[in-house]
């Protein structure tokens, strides 16, 4: 029997691992759920110092810590020793190579690292991770230790009241998410609404902004995730996931703009579309036969609205199997697509994932994937089959490259038929016989993919990016076979990183005021997530709109990056001269406008493929410190419904477009011209009084507001005070080559410039210099202003030989124009709010100063 005194030796020994177990376990169970189980931080710990960062071992976890760039970390966290497979479907392999050596730093209570942008600190009791930037602003706090619960995990941070949360792709509700909850699981979510969740895609990334700064954290894991952003818990946001990696990335901007282009860095960036395919598409589920999609195009022509697309629904195919063709309803396919093709349309067929379960019907793409073992299979081995529009159906293993290229080679036959774009619809995927609606999660999938382990994985893993992977599929097929054609690939369910292979749109929206309402935050949302190219079916999918509803909705989708007219079976005709002579005219008018927009349009996207940046932006992130708190003003009542295109445009639909009342446009700075008018916007000093801001202190100058009174003919649209944006003559499509000068519309203010991006608008030539960029500034002057027109850029052709200069906000006094500062004989055309003349652009540049 040991002594009295040894006993109280051991007691005085273990008495700092007793109180450092008590204080853990007393502060982990402040915050433990009921069926949660959290681990203390043993005494035990080993940190190994590395290169770029920490990596941090106890009894129970293990928590690595690196700098992939000076505001790039990447935080994976695991029980036991090992950590997850360093593998994923949504960061680049040579992103998740990158790195930058740190400065570890360490203190009696943390330990940690410096970067030239960032400082780690994460505590030795907790392992709770605070981020801070140089100056000492936390930007980054957790708010209790990691909880794990079986193979599920959830992380909570601190959720400042002034914080604000953006991204997650097109979920419903508020641009801000704050207040909010949500759950990631691709659903078919026909008729959603705005409560509506889960719906279509997947894409576990967010932005936290406050006080004009800005973070972005993107959670790599494919399993079920989920977000609460303060609706549980006050003063607390949340992630995790029901099973798979804790991994994820946290990065810096400050400026939101810098986050978007990081999540860009990390995921990858859009490729540059075609031009065709941000002309006015037409489409419905369905056109039932060869002589009505030929009657629709031909009434597009003959009533003179632009149009560049037609699409073809499942009915086109025979009995809805997939890269069949109905010869009964559709005779002569190739013979349609050219006919279309001399009248410049270009078809757009829907191919589903689903392919028709039926051996021994010589069902090519049946056959060869049953021949290639290129079908999802149940836990027994046997090939899972499910129900959806052809019948009973297989489902490709898109996990395994050789089952994405397989899958490619089906589109051969359309292509030849000369299709050419391609519609991966019900890609969640639906299935309308499974108790889920989808694929069993106990479904096995293959993985065989370059980078990733060679293994197989259940549903519950693979859901989320199973429609990612189909639309990579066809993508990739559709470049191997016509390398130099840029493939136009539209898919509805998505993942983190999609954006490399498809555009989207918005699912099956309602024909109704509030769908159109709800429009605007999806696709900013979208935007921020990745998806420069997006859109939101114009007149709504389910229902038929009332004229009044398809008129608003097609104005408001002329300043939208996809313009695309759908509508279900069984609805009214929706096409644009439904409702009569004047409705079609005011929809026409629009479209045209968008069509005089393409080099503005065509620019964005050029830059989206570039820098992840959207075409289609909230407020805030062209104008961070718009406010005097430098909150993001499209939270306030007065900018919710606004969006910008590009950094030039603001559109600033009714906040309830089926209201009569009149309504305020808030600006986020104090130069803005109303586009339809050139009308500079009168100052904030003349509406004060009319509209004062409620958050004004004294001195400060009040926000430039404007009050509105709805018209259907009407959508309110400025331009920026500064801006210089190119305008084409009218065509009837993108394939048509304008005629006449290019305009350049100046409305002058202060840092004024502007850019023109060029090319094929088909090919991959521009990778190889045949291109045309051109870029614009102007000036003011002691006696006049002066216009700048930069050399271009690349060796493509531009279409023009003389540039239109349309100037707003200023007027000479002399009518004098000087190019290269020799004056030149022009006519000066004055107009209540411009005056405009025109100059020769041989291509090398000029220096044109009006006095």
């Amino acid at each position: 029997m040991r002594s009295y005194r040894s006993l109280h030796r051991m007691f005085l020994m273990l008495l700092p691992t007793l109180l450092l177990c008590f204080t853990s376990s007393w502060a982990s169970a402040q915050f433990r759920s009921p069926a949660a189980k959290l681990h203390p931080l043993m005494r035990t710990t080993t940190v190994t110092e590395l290169t770029n960062g920490i990596d941090v071992q106890t009894a129970d976890f293990r928590l690595k810590i690196v700098a992939l760039r000076e505001d790039v970390l990447r935080i994976t966290m695991a029980r036991g020793t090992s950590l997850p497979e360093d593998a994923s479907w949504a960061v680049l392999p040579a992103v998740r190579r990158s790195y930058v050596p740190v400065a570890i730093e360490s203190t009696g209570d943390y330990f940690g690292f410096r970067t030239h942008a960032l400082i780690v600190q994460v505590d030795k009791k907790t392992l709770e991770i605070t981020l801070r930037d140089l100056v000492g602003n936390i930007i980054g706090q957790d708010a209790r230790p990691v909880r794990f619960d079986g193979d599920a995990f959830r992380i909570y941070k601190s959720m400042p009241p002034d914080e604000h949360y953006f991204g997650l792709g097109d979920k419903t509700g508020p641009l801000d998410r704050r207040n909010q909850a949500f759950s990631l699981w691709n659903t078919d979510a026909y008729r959603f609404q705005e409560s509506t969740d889960p719906i279509y895609k997947s894409i576990p990334y967010f932005m936290t902004y406050r006080a004009g700064r800005a973070t972005g954290i993107l959670l790599d894991n494919t399993w079920r995730t989920s977000f609460d952003f303060g609706k549980e818990s006050a003063g607390t946001y949340s992630f995790g996931a029901a099973a798979g990696p804790l991994n994820y990335y946290l990065f810096y901007g400050p400026t939101p703009k810098q986050v978007v282009e990081t999540y860009a860095w990390l995921t990858g960036t859009p490729p540059l579309p075609q031009l065709w395919t941000f002309g006015f598409h037409q489409s419905r589920y369905s056109y039932m036969t060869q002589a009505r999609v030929l009657e629709v195009a031909h009434r597009l022509r003959a009533d003179s609205i632009p149009a560049d697309a037609i699409y073809l629904d499942i009915d086109f195919q025979e009995k809805n199997r997939p890269f069949t063709v109905d010869t009964t309803a559709f005779p002569d396919l190739p013979g349609m697509v050219a006919q279309l093709k001399a009248e410049n349309f270009h078809v757009v067929a829907i191919t589903d994932l689903h392919i028709a379960n039926l051996p021994d019907h010589n069902y090519f793409a049946y056959d060869t994937g049953i021949a290639g073992d290129h079908f999802v299979k149940n836990p027994n081995g046997t090939v899972y089959t499910g129900k959806v529009w052809p019948g009973p159906s297989v489902f490709p293993d898109f996990t395994r490259q050789q089952t994405r290229a397989w899958w490619g080679t089906l589109y051969r036959g359309l292509r030849g038929d000369g299709i050419d774009g391609f519609w991966n619809d019900m890609n969640e995927p639906s299935v309308f016989d499974s108790p889920t609606f989808t694929i069993p999660e106990n479904v096995i999938h293959r993985v065989d993919e370059p980078g990733f382990a060679t293994r197989t994985a259940t549903h519950a893993e693979i859901h989320d990016v199973y429609g990612m992977e189909n639309s990579r599929a066809t993508y990739e097929g559709l470049l191997s076979l016509d390398p130099d054609s840029r493939p136009f690939v539209l898919t509805r369910a998505t993942y983190a990183g999609g954006q490399r292979y498809a555009a989207t749109w918005t699912g099956d929206n309602s024909s109704s005021w509030n769908h159109l309402r709800m429009t605007t935050p999806m696709l900013e949302n979208l935007g921020l997530s990745g998806f420069a190219m997006s859109g939101a079916d114009v007149g709504g999918f389910a229902g038929s709109p009332t004229p009044e509803l398809l008129t608003k909705w097609i104005e408001v989708a002329t300043f939208q990056p996809i313009d695309r007219d759908h509508t279900e079976k069984g609805t009214a005709d929706q096409e644009p001269w439904v409702g009569g002579p004047e409705h079609e005219a005011i929809r026409r008018r629009f479209i045209e406008e968008r069509y005089r927009l393409m080099p503005y349009l065509y620019t964005l996207a050029e830059e989206a493929s570039r820098t992840g940046l959207p075409m289609l932006r909230p407020l805030f992130l062209e104008f961070p410190d718009a406010a005097p708190d430098r909150h993001p003003i499209d939270t306030d009542n007065a900018a919710a419904g606004e969006f910008l295109l590009g950094a030039n445009l603001l559109i600033a639909p009714p906040p309830y477009p089926d209201a009569l009342d009149t309504y305020s446009v808030e600006f986020p700075s104090p130069s803005w011209y109303n586009y339809w008018t050139g009308e500079k916007v009168p100052n904030p000093d003349s509406v004060t009084a009319t509209a004062p801001n409620p958050t004004a202190t004294k001195g400060q100058t009040a926000p430039l507001i404007l009050r509105v009174t709805p018209n259907l003919d009407q959508l309110p649209v400025f331009a920026r005070g500064g801006s210089i944006m190119p305008i084409a003559p009218l065509v009837q499509s993108t394939d048509q080559t304008p005629q006449g000068p290019l305009t350049l519309r100046v409305f002058v203010g202060d840092q004024c410039a502007g850019e023109l991006y060029l090319d094929d608008g088909k090919t991959f030539a521009y990778k190889h210099g045949a291109f045309l960029r051109m870029k614009f500034s102007c000036e003011r002057t002691a006696d006049g202003l002066r216009l700048s027109l930069r050399p271009h850029m690349g060796s493509y052709p531009a279409w023009w030989k003389e540039i239109r200069a349309e100037i707003y906000g200023w007027t000479p006094t002399q009518n004098r124009v000087f190019v290269d500062e020799k004056e030149v004989s022009v006519q000066i055309d004055h107009e209540p709010q411009s005056i405009s003349f025109v100059v020769v652009d041989d291509g090398h540049g000029a220096e044109v100063e009006v006095k």
